[in-house]
């Protein structure tokens, strides 16, 4: 197996394949409802439904190093952290659309990456000091940080 493929089986299993270490951030939300994910354990704190808007948009800001991926593309306005409905605004259909997000970028980021080259991933981009292997090693790192968060919301929950 060559690097490029090691780096999307890290990848997969930090998100959304079977792997040794327990839940990854797919697991992590299966099963939550709307409300369940709206839930936050106090006043300005995440929930999960935030953490999964967050690790779309990193997924999207990952990929467009090794897209065209014009800047500003994400499908919601703003960066990092995105407020997320609250109260009656809660719904199962806007639940759904922002866990299909996360899909869509975890996704376009597996395509990027697949199109890489063992030496693409030991190029560091001028103006970065992280190479394209550390990034791409960090944001699998990034969805299991989340999904231990989102595991232990649900259990405060």
């Amino acid at each position: 197996m060559d690097n490029v493929q090691q780096l999307l089986t890290i990848m997969d299993q930090a998100y959304n394949r079977k792997s040794w270490h327990g839940t990854n951030l797919r697991g992590s939300i299966r099963g939550l409802s709307a409300a369940e994910a709206a839930w936050r354990p106090a006043r300005n704190r995440h929930n999960a439904w935030e953490i999964v808007v967050h690790a779309a948009y990193w997924k999207y800001a990952v990929t467009r190093r090794f897209s065209e991926t014009p800047r500003g593309s994400f499908p919601l306005k703003g960066s990092n952290w995105f407020g997320r409905p609250e109260g009656a605004q809660v719904t199962e259909s806007a639940w759904r659309a922002d866990r299909a997000l996360l899909e869509s970028t975890h996704a376009a980021l597996r395509t990027a990456v697949a199109r890489l080259t063992s030496a693409d991933l030991r190029k560091t981009p001028r103006g970065s000091r992280v190479s394209n292997f550390d990034l791409l090693a960090g944001i699998a790192a990034h969805d299991l940080y989340h999904a231990g968060q989102i595991q232990l919301l649900k259990r405060l929950r």
